[in-house]
């Protein structure tokens, strides 16, 4: 698969959810991938590595966050290996009860066919 290839899967599996997005984690990620926030969310750190601590964190998302929508724009092309996709996400934190409207561009690193790295970006605004 080339980055376009990779980017556009990424996106159509984000669009449909469940159990696509760990099949995509699978198929599209390196091994040795690194996924990076811009803060520590749920104490975990900001830097998980590794395909199986990827899937980790979003074993915590689920467990932590009640979705209520959620939408994916892209993929947006830098080069020929980085891409972007921009997240929308209305979702509350079952511990505090706090719902947000959170927005997040993802920025993915290729190489080799594989996605390497991904880096979060976000802003969040209290619903």
């Amino acid at each position: 698969m080339d980055m376009k290839d990779i980017a556009r899967a990424l996106a159509e599996g984000c669009r449909a959810g469940g159990a696509k997005v760990r099949e995509n984690l699978d198929a599209l990620y390196a091994d040795d991938a690194v996924s990076v926030e811009a803060a520590d969310m749920g104490g975990q750190g900001r830097e998980t590595r590794g395909k199986a601590a990827i899937h980790g964190k979003h074993d915590w998302w689920d467990s932590a966050m009640e979705e209520y929508g959620s939408s994916v724009t892209g993929p947006f092309y830098h080069g020929d290996d980085q891409f972007s996709l921009y997240f929308e996400v209305d979702a509350t934190d079952k511990e505090s009860g706090r719902r947000m409207q959170m927005k997040e561009i993802g920025v993915y690193h290729v190489a080799e066919g594989k996605i390497v790295r991904e880096e979060f970006h976000y802003l969040m605004d209290d619903a």
